[in-house]
């Protein structure tokens, strides 16, 4: 009885307004990384937001400064009960991408947290301050009812991730010995299907890069020199669809994956599918594998002239900013190599590529590793229902800094859904999503405490089943 008092306790802090108050106050902080941002707003969200929450609990807090030069500060929160004790790794960023307030609808604004029904709107919702305020607030809900965590947590911060988590990793190298730990726990992205709990070991790479074709310094007379000068715009029109065809398939060979294999497929097989056009992407793959074992290019923006104004012009030069977002088995340090040549090939050697932003490489876990069947089935007990399991998420993260470099299990529970507005207006989270959220994690770190000394012990070859835990609580 005691487990299910602390969850509803966790679920209390949700429907008693506990959540969206505290929210309302990190939203406010306009954490932004990108363009609109400014860089005090990024370390006031470490010092003055992040850090009393965490000091409260019982954490030391450490804040760093980036190891690139301008790079976004980051802090590292530690609470070691027992060194025989397991140790968890707790990740969250708390910056947030531009708040675009003219995006917006009537009546929200980016900084202000706006409750209509279940949705709490606001930049951050969503991506990625509710996710680590649950996680955080699940640690406390622990701490509060039983006096003590169990096991050791350790909590790192960052402020960079919307711009590609610049310096992340030069960090991680740095400070090894203070994020060692046996599993990384963490939250981000959206579930599967709002309605059901979703966890993934790995996400897709993301390489953004930019075309361009630059043929002369001016525009000239559309009447007066079309059909003698050529056209920037038609060039990289071509260009672009010599890369990928009228359904978005992919047609440069060293671009398509090799590691959709019948396992992989197996996983991905009774996933529901998001929305998604039946006419697009991949052919021979279900949506789920073409969004989850495949790779996908998107161009983000395109720019030659103004589109507002349009002139009688033939434009000098014309843009376009491409992301491929791509899953293990794509090598990242081939891919803008193999795009240079199918351009040359192809007859479009006037094109310049040009690489854009951080890369994120792709990384995948097993799903049959102790940790990740550990927090399967506290998931499943307290959620009535089995979480949809995936290889990687669709999107990107840094999570190759956790498993490349401190080489770490990587479990992500998202506490967020596909229709969230994430990365553009009207950005919310779910109430609903929230509140089991509170109780998915709260219950998975009483079970950490009560059973993950196994998973440490034995070399996480033989924790005992966590069903057992259930039957004691």
């Amino acid at each position: 009885m005691d487990r299910e008092r602390i969850l509803d306790q966790a679920s209390g802090y949700v429907t008693g307004g506990g959540l969206e108050r505290d929210l309302a106050r990190l939203v406010a902080r306009a954490s932004v990384s990108q363009s609109e941002g400014r860089p005090e707003d990024l370390l006031a969200y470490l010092a003055e937001d992040m850090r009393p929450m965490l000091t409260g609990l019982g954490f030391t807090c450490t804040l760093f400064d980036n190891p690139r030069p301008g790079g976004a500060p980051l802090m590292i929160a530690s609470r070691i009960e027992d060194e025989s004790l397991p140790t968890i790794l707790v990740y969250g960023h708390g910056d947030v991408c531009n708040g675009e307030a003219h995006r917006w609808r009537e009546g929200l604004s980016p900084f202000t947290l706006v409750r209509e029904g279940d949705r709490l709107y606001g930049r951050g919702t969503a991506d990625n301050k509710v996710q680590h305020l649950i996680n955080l607030k699940a640690l406390e809900q622990v701490i509060r009812a039983r006096g003590r965590l169990g096991f050791n947590a350790r909590i790192i911060l960052e402020m960079a991730e919307e711009t590609g988590s610049r310096g992340l990793r030069e960090f991680f190298e740095q400070q090894r010995a203070a994020l060692d730990a046996d599993v990384l726990i963490a939250s981000d992205g959206p579930r599967l299907a709002a309605d059901t709990p979703t966890m993934f070991m790995g996400s897709r790479g993301g390489l953004s890069f930019d075309l361009i074709v630059a043929l002369r310094d001016s525009d000239h007379h559309s009447g007066n020199f079309g059909g003698l000068l050529a056209d920037p715009v038609i060039l990289l029109s071509h260009a672009i669809a010599s890369i990928v065809d009228a359904r978005g398939q992919i047609l440069i060979p060293e671009w398509l994956p090799d590691s959709l294999t019948p396992d992989v497929r197996a996983a991905l097989k009774d996933l529901p599918p998001r929305r998604h056009d039946a006419d697009w992407g991949q052919a021979d793959l279900t949506p789920s594998e073409r969004v989850f074992g495949w790779n996908s290019l998107a161009v983000l923006a395109i720019s030659a002239g103004n589109i507002a104004a349009p002139q009688n012009a033939i434009q000098g030069s014309a843009r376009a900013t491409c992301q491929l977002r791509f899953v293990v088995g794509t090598q990242i340090d081939a891919i803008l190599p193999a795009l240079r040549r199918h351009l040359d090939a192809k007859g479009f050697s006037m094109v310049e590529v040009r690489a854009a932003g951080e890369p994120f490489k792709a990384t995948r876990f097993s799903p049959d590793h102790p940790w990740v069947r550990f927090v399967e089935q506290s998931l499943s007990r307290t959620a009535g229902r089995k979480p949809h399991v995936l290889p990687n998420l669709a999107g990107s993260l840094p999570n190759d800094a956790f498993t490349d470099i401190l080489s770490l299990p990587t479990i992500w529970i998202p506490h967020s859904h596909a229709e969230c507005g994430q990365h553009g207006p009207n950005e919310h989270a779910l109430l609903s999503i929230a509140e089991e959220g509170m109780r998915l994690m709260t219950g998975l770190f009483l079970d950490i405490a009560d059973e993950g000394h196994a998973l440490k012990e034995n070399g996480a070859a033989d924790a005992a089943p966590i069903a057992a835990v259930a039957r004691q609580g």
